[in-house]
């Protein structure tokens, strides 16, 4: 099982990223899929999930409304737009993924697979 996050770096404040997470080893369209977040000192926290079909999605609060979660069942990918960007957004990103029943899954604990991380850095 392989969890490839990608698409991290240095922006300015009020930029944009796009994040990619490249599944393999595992039967993605079982899995819903999420992204969590870690900035240094503090625990990782959920930012947004993807239903197994993609139809369904939630966010954080704290990030509602500037991030976008999407996948491709195709090509075995899950996303994250990021729009709006500060420099709370600074953190390591993971990608993520379970396959038990109910939607969403805010815990981390309730994910069976995870990503390497990707570095996202947004300065002031």
């Amino acid at each position: 099982v392989q969890l490839q996050a990608s698409g991290g770096g240095l922006v300015q404040a009020g930029g944009s990223l796009s994040l990619s997470c490249a599944a393999s080893g595992f039967t993605f369209g079982d899995y819903a899929m999420g992204w969590f977040r870690q900035a240094p000192g503090k625990e990782r926290e959920f930012a947004a999930c993807v239903s197994w079909s993609g139809r369904a999605t939630y966010y954080a609060d704290s990030v509602k409304g500037r991030f976008t979660i999407s996948r491709d069942n195709d090509k075995d990918t899950v996303y994250l737009q990021m729009n709006g960007l500060t420099p709370e957004d600074t953190a390591v990103y993971y990608c993520a993924a379970y396959s038990s029943s109910g939607f969403p899954h805010q815990t981390a604990s309730g994910y069976d697979y995870w990503g390497q991380g990707t570095q996202v850095t947004v300065s002031s």
